[in-house]
């Protein structure tokens, strides 16, 4: 599994990248908003800064034509730095913006996913990362582990080196789902990486065993004590 930080939030970057094992950041304009009126290229060159380069960074296209998403690709890949994924919308002019992206060697995420002909098209298109809207389809009545089977397979089938990253997740019970259907990454909020490791039961069990420890060698003692 890849496991990225779907956030802009510096702080919580630089939290969550000191003890999980990252794969990446990804964020889009609903996100950056969150952050408030930042200087945005400068506030992407320091996620870049503290993720490093082996880590991957997706930033989004707000244009609605492909021309200007060109223009707003070249701008991002010249601001921050060449390795940014292009985040671009599965539609008409999104999936011309793919192929061309593509053939000029940049990397791209096709987001805004939440069909099987959409994400079997940005497979073809040629785009790394396929990220289908798991809690969105579920809104809209659609089998959201279904489709992403469906596009497990269609990957399989054609050996296309694309790869699932799952996005939009109100639970802990989502991703799982998203994993088990063959997703290769995930990117998860930090409200909800803290919700999946505030886990009472845990605490409970290791407070248990220190109890048990200090019943045989007292509390002022620790194994690297002995």
């Amino acid at each position: 599994m890849k496991l990225m930080l779907d956030t802009a939030n510096l702080e919580a970057i630089r939290l969550y990248q000191d003890f999980l094992p990252l794969s990446g950041v990804t964020t889009n304009p609903s996100i950056i908003k969150k952050e408030g009126r930042i200087d945005f290229f400068a506030h992407l060159r320091q996620i870049r800064q503290i993720i490093g380069r082996d880590q991957s960074l997706h930033v989004q296209v707000i244009a609605l034509t492909a021309q200007e998403m060109l223009a707003e690709a070249d701008a991002v890949l010249d601001k921050v730095d060449r390795d940014v994924y292009i985040k671009v919308p599965v539609t008409a002019e999104g999936l011309k913006v793919i192929k061309l992206l593509r053939k000029s060697g940049v990397h791209t995420t096709a987001t805004a996913v939440y069909s099987k002909m959409q994400a079997h098209l940005a497979i073809a298109a040629g785009a790394d990362y396929v990220a289908p809207y798991y809690n969105r389809m579920e809104n809209l009545n659609s089998d959201a582990a279904a489709t992403i089977a469906a596009i497990a397979d269609e990957i399989k089938r054609t050996a296309s080196s694309a790869q699932i990253l799952g996005a939009s997740y109100k639970n802990i019970e989502q991703i799982n789902r998203t994993l088990e259907a063959g997703g290769q990454a995930v990117t998860v909020a930090p409200e909800l990486l803290e919700q999946a490791l505030a886990l009472p039961s845990v605490d409970q069990a290791v407070q248990a065993f220190r109890n048990d420890w200090f019943a045989v060698f007292g509390e002022e003692k620790t194994i690297a004590d002995l």
